[in-house]
């Protein structure tokens, strides 16, 4: 008896300081048994807890982006074009932009939530979602406050026909006052997220599609004795379905339905927790903003070489958009993987994880990288006829292949390091790319040499290059491991 202690207790210490000593094996078959929403990721296989995290987040992505929008663009195409134009400019714009800011915002919370729950601090998990459902609350009121304020100044931002303002300020209006639903919806999400489950989030995103494209479809076009709204009928339909799923999020959360189980106590403010999550929330937002800069930059330069470029670029981004919407559930899913290995004290888990992360998201891009590089030519077919947009499309979609073939790492590398609270230096790296990369490169390659348009495919796909290189140089150091190890309150390194 006396050797099998010793024997044990050599085995604890040959362990890293920061690991978790091996679990009973009834506790592990435990792990082993449990469903898909509350399995513990910190621990039993990678490969399933990432599949398990990544498939509902995929679905979520296809059912609320790609059959939404294929659904809404369908129903405003029958308004007629300039209600149209006015609907996507305000999507596109000012709707990006508060996109971005939650988005921003749910990053790191969720990085937060993940550690928490990693290091078995699940009251402080609640903590940080109460905070995040407070800052969410004062968000959604400023918004809503700038809508009913300002919605002609803010349409007007943009630059769009004079002839859109009668259907964009009115739909502008609705969807910043009622935008508690989004905020709402966009806050659970990260919560539950963060906590290891991605299967409810999905379920409440279903029933979201679902009410919206059936409120709109009655309320756009007067539908079922409702009075035809148009425009404003799309804004209502959307925060029909956004609020109905916040409801249930908050239903969902308040009610003990899943890990993170809210109370009162929960919403009072926490100046320090509210501070640290602000700490984390701005870069993230500001990096992404720079993403819709280098964008907009790109269409003005595509504009100087006449109307078949700029089409043909314009095809080429919302090509390009189907491959985020592939990446960051696959990314996102290995994030909270890092975070809960971190949170646990596991360096060696959240190392692993990246690398299982990087395989099954490499696989997944790089066949779409191949698939768009052997029929470039058949894809820009399905969407024009012009000869010239086919040509010229075809060659950045050559470009665009390479450049997916890059997002198969770099999206891996930059939500692996939010996932270890590492906010400021993908932050850097994507304001360095963009402003003293990017834009000057494709500014000086397509206007100021012979190459034309093309010079600026060369700059996009450039400047993937250094991104990922920069990601990729940052993870491979190790400093977010063991600043996630100081930062959170968990274990030294070892």
């Amino acid at each position: 008896m006396l050797s099998l202690v010793r024997a044990g207790a050599a085995r604890r210490h040959d362990l890293p300081r920061n690991a978790r000593p091996p679990q009973p094996v009834s506790d592990v078959n435990e792990a082993k048994q449990r469903g898909w929403r509350d399995r513990d990721h910190t621990r039993g296989s990678l490969f399933a807890s990432l599949l398990m995290l990544a498939l509902p987040l995929l679905a979520s992505s296809v059912l609320g982006g790609v059959v939404f929008q294929l659904v809404d663009l369908t129903f405003l195409s029958r308004l007629g074009e300039a209600p149209m134009a006015a609907v996507i400019i305000v999507n596109q714009t000012l709707r990006q932009l508060l996109m971005l800011l939650l988005m921003g915002g749910s990053f790191g919370s969720q990085a937060l939530i993940a550690r928490a729950v990693g290091e078995g601090r699940i009251d402080r998990a609640e903590q940080v979602a109460g905070q995040l459902v407070l800052l969410g609350a004062g968000f959604a009121s400023l918004v809503a406050l700038a809508g009913l304020l300002f919605p002609e100044l803010l349409f007007s931002l943009p630059g769009p026909d004079p002839s859109f303002d009668a259907h964009g300020i009115p739909y502008l209006r609705l969807l910043y006052l009622l935008s508690f639903g989004l905020v709402g919806t966009q806050c659970f999400v990260a919560i539950l997220v963060g906590a290891g489950d991605t299967t409810t989030p999905f379920l409440v995103i279903m029933v979201q599609t679902a009410v919206a494209i059936f409120a709109e479809w009655v309320l756009m076009f007067g539908n079922l004795g409702a009075p035809a709204l148009g425009v404003r009928g799309a804004a209502l339909g959307i925060a029909s379905g956004q609020i109905v799923a916040m409801a249930i999020g908050l239903s969902v959360l308040f009610r003990g339905g899943s890990r993170v189980h809210l109370r009162g106590r929960h919403l009072l403010p926490n100046p320090e927790l509210l501070r640290e999550i602000l700490k984390l929330s701005w870069p993230p937002a500001v990096q992404m903003g720079a993403a819709v800069v280098m964008t907009f930059a790109y269409v003005r330069l595509a504009g100087a070489f006449g109307e078949s470029v700029q089409t043909a670029y314009a095809i080429g981004l919302r090509l390009g958009m189907i491959a985020p919407m592939v990446c960051f559930p696959l990314a996102t899913a290995g994030a909270t993987l890092v975070g809960q290995a971190l949170g646990s004290g596991n360096t060696r888990r959240a190392w692993r994880a990246i690398g299982v992360a990087l395989m099954v998201h490499g696989t997944v891009m790089w066949s779409f990288a191949l698939g768009v590089f052997l029929f470039r030519g058949e894809i820009m077919e399905l969407f024009s006829n012009d000869p010239k947009v086919i040509e010229v499309g075809t060659e950045y979609l050559l470009y665009l292949s390479g450049t997916f073939a890059l997002w198969a790492f770099h999206f891996v590398f930059m939500r692996a390091l939010h996932g270890a609270g590492d906010m400021l230096v993908p932050m850097g790296i994507s304001l360095a790319s963009t402003f003293l990369v990017s834009i000057p490169l494709a500014a000086f390659l397509s206007l100021g040499t012979d190459l034309g348009h093309q010079g600026l495919w060369i700059a996009f796909l450039i400047t993937n290059v250094f991104t990922t290189l920069a990601m990729g140089l940052r993870v491979a150091t190790g400093r977010w491991s063991r600043r996630a190890a100081h930062s959170g309150g968990g274990p030294e390194p070892s």
